[in-house]
């Protein structure tokens, strides 16, 4: 039995004691009335002093951070599949879930030569007993030769395994056709960790004013939230949607000017290809925003996880770090510049491994050696997922015994992405309401739709967004999970949601047909 405090044990015979009393008498007096304040007071103190953390003193930024990609209608969605587990019924079977970019848990296989290599690593006595190819048995000997006791369980260096932060800038250097440090690169668990890992730099005021970072609209919920976590200000530029979601330059000058009035504007985030909006950054695009970072001295977080991802002819992935050193003086050398590689997405979809790193360009050498001091206090990243680092920087080269499956299966998922792109954009354009751009790359669409006013009104009714009830009605009716628009952010007056293109085609052409009978039925429903 656990021991009871002093202070407790008082305020409980007091409570008792005063109980009794009160039992005891006809009517209440002004004693007892005092007496019942007093211990409705004592009892507020003792639920108080038995929590260290509180509502009422916890930091209230927590309180603030929103993460709509696993919010409520998500919670919802798990709580569906698991009364249908239990024998409800439902008007429907499964829940498909099109609100995350969970790539195998949509039925992706993974890449066998990544899993090869990882299978030898955590169990050495593949090595002998296996029939594994003799590059993958080669790249599982070189990698342990580099981990702590030539063990996937030890520790590796803070900013990853040397060898492959290596690995890694041979990977960027091949891809820009530009050198890069492997002492600039740093492994992290996902890409989220490192982006919150420098977002961190920032969470001081200037010049008596908060720090802002500028952000898109719609944007990637990570960023609102991580803003909302370290109290940096949340500064909006939009995308212009009917330019298939371009990025305008003066839109950042009004930002940027509105913002500056209360705020420090420090930083920019430039998501490419977009999430959720699925765009690809034209050249000359990138070298405005690398401009307009250089006049107004701001830091440049270069998200890029979905760069193997592209999928529209004519659109084609351009690195920042790429564009900044080919723009040369006085941008090559004074621009401050992140970039942000991940694991979870591209062909790989490697989620659960939680794998990625950042190149770090311009940061000032005592800036960064800080910045890796406050990295190594969280001692280092997977080592398994540094693993899977390594076979996506440096897959198999032509003419090794695992290249010609790399590449085959590599070539099919991306194929079936760029397939089932088409199919998302074509049954959207072809419903009434809706109009959606072109994914040219990433995972998402973020279709626009037009919903009846009477929708609008029930919807307010009800204490929701309009595209938040659209999105519950559609969860509760049908199984498919969507994120409503509300949750990236979007212009007044316009409703939106994302939706994955990751279901495999059958299980996609299945939600699409569901979505467009929905929709139909909803809307006769509210006109």
């Amino acid at each position: 039995m656990s021991a009871v405090s002093p202070i407790t044990m008082l305020i409980s015979r007091t409570v008792a004691s005063g109980s009794r009393v009160l039992s005891g008498s006809a009517a209440r007096t002004d004693a007892d009335v005092a007496f019942l304040a007093a211990r409705t007071n004592l009892v507020k103190h003792r639920t108080m002093a038995s929590r260290a953390v509180s509502l009422d003193n916890m930091n209230p930024n927590f309180i603030k951070l929103e993460y709509a990609v696993r919010g409520p209608l998500v919670i919802r969605a798990a709580e569906i599949e698991k009364e249908l587990e239990k024998g409800a019924q439902k008007p429907f079977k499964r829940v498909i879930k099109a609100n995350i970019g969970d790539a195998h848990a949509m039925g992706q296989v993974p890449i066998t030569f990544i899993r090869q290599v990882l299978a030898c690593t955590v169990l050495p006595e593949l090595l002998k007993t296996s029939d594994f190819p003799a590059d993958v048995k080669q790249r599982a000997c070189d990698l342990m030769s580099g981990l702590g006791g030539g063990s996937v369980g030890a520790y590796s260096a803070s900013h990853g395994v040397d060898m492959i932060r290596q690995h890694v800038a041979e990977y960027i250097a091949r891809r820009d056709g530009h050198p890069s440090r492997w002492q600039d690169v740093c492994l992290s668990a996902g890409a989220s960790t490192a982006i919150k890992n420098c977002l961190q730099l920032l969470c001081n005021p200037v010049d008596g004013k908060p720090s802002g970072v500028m952000i898109p609209i719609p944007q990637y919920p990570l960023y609102s939230a991580s803003l909302a976590e370290y109290g940096l200000r949340q500064v909006h530029y939009y995308l212009d949607e009917p330019r298939g979601w371009g990025l305008d330059v003066g839109e950042l000058e009004r930002s940027l000017t509105d913002a500056a009035k209360d705020t420090a504007v420090r930083a920019i985030v430039v998501i490419n290809p977009g999430n959720p909006t699925g765009q690809v950054l034209t050249r000359e695009n990138i070298e405005a925003v690398i401009k307009f970072a250089h006049a107004h001295r701001l830091f440049i977080f270069a998200d890029e996880v979905y760069q193997h991802n592209i999928y529209a002819e004519g659109s084609q992935f351009h690195s920042f770090k790429k564009v900044l050193v080919e723009m040369g003086a006085p941008y090559v050398n004074e621009v401050e510049l992140a970039s942000f590689m991940s694991v979870s997405k591209g062909y790989m979809g490697e989620c659960g491994l939680r794998a990625g790193w950042m190149e770090l360009v311009n940061m000032q050498p005592e800036v960064q050696a800080h910045l890796y001091k406050a990295i190594s206090a969280m001692l280092c990243p997977a080592v398994t997922g540094q693993i899977a680092i390594d076979c996506v920087a440096k897959p198999p080269a032509p003419g090794e015994p695992s290249y010609d499956l790399w590449l085959s299966e590599t070539t099919a998922v991306l194929a079936s992405l760029k397939k089932r792109a088409r199919m998302i954009v074509d049954t959207f354009n072809n419903m009434p309401g809706f109009q959606c751009n072109d994914v040219q790359g990433a995972m998402y669409a973020f279709p626009s739709i037009e919903l009846p006013p009477k929708a609008i009104e029930v919807a307010k009714s009800k204490g929701l967004a309009p595209d938040v009830y659209y999105a519950f009605r559609l969860l509760e009716e049908t199984g498919i999970c969507i994120v409503p628009g509300t949750g990236f952010g979007q212009r007044p007056g316009t409703f939106h949601f994302r939706t994955t293109i990751l279901p495999q085609p059958q299980l996609l052409q299945e939600m699409l047909d569901i979505f467009k009978g929905f929709h139909t039925k909803f809307t006769k429903e509210h006109s």
